[in-house]
């Protein structure tokens, strides 16, 4: 039986799902759910949230928020970050940021945990690259690097401590190094 309600399970089937915790998504008729959060995790995710909003929400370019549910093309993923800029932010009509986020977000940041694989982040980061989202970043605390994926190019690294991380064109006054964000696990 519930191996048949688990086959026969639509993107409207599981949004009406009570929510888990930690989040689960759904890709490709399955529901996974996200491991929970870890320390360095945590700590990149809220530090650069707040770097990203420290830059762009305030002229009302863009917004970061994190653990937010986004639903398109047939899926409900639950990015770490996801970067909207303002004007595709959904809004109710008093002019309030929505609760659902029926579109791709612009900038999708995932953060790895131990327990996470790479390969099904990737899957979804070229999933949301395919539906509209100009940059994603892959941030793999443990060997401090970051992977940089842009719709129709190469994917690109970046660990040398000096390097300047490339971020949409939106946020371009975000200057951001290699060793900011990673001494942010020790500050």
């Amino acid at each position: 039986m519930l191996q048949t309600l688990v086959q026969s399970l639509t993107l409207e089937n599981f949004l009406q799902l009570p929510e888990t915790e930690p989040g689960s998504e759904f890709i490709d008729g399955q529901i996974i759910q996200k491991p929970m959060p870890q320390g360095k995790h945590s700590a990149i995710q809220m530090e650069l949230g707040t770097a990203i909003n420290a830059v762009v929400r305030s002229p009302k370019i863009a917004r970061a928020f994190p653990e937010l549910r986004c639903t398109f093309s047939g899926k409900s993923i639950i990015p770490d970050l996801a970067v909207f800029a303002w004007d595709r932010i959904p809004r109710e009509e008093n002019g309030s940021v929505a609760n659902a986020f029926a579109i791709a977000p612009d900038w999708v940041i995932e953060i790895l945990s131990p327990d996470q694989t790479q390969t099904k982040t990737i899957k979804k980061i070229l999933s949301c690259l395919k539906n509209g989202t100009q940059m994603a970043w892959l941030i793999d605390p443990e060997e401090q690097v970051i992977f940089v994926y842009v719709a129709d190019q190469e994917v690109t690294f970046y660990d040398e401590p000096e390097s300047i991380l490339p971020v949409p064109t939106f946020a371009q006054d975000l200057q951001l190094t290699v060793q900011q964000l990673f001494a942010w696990l020790s500050d």
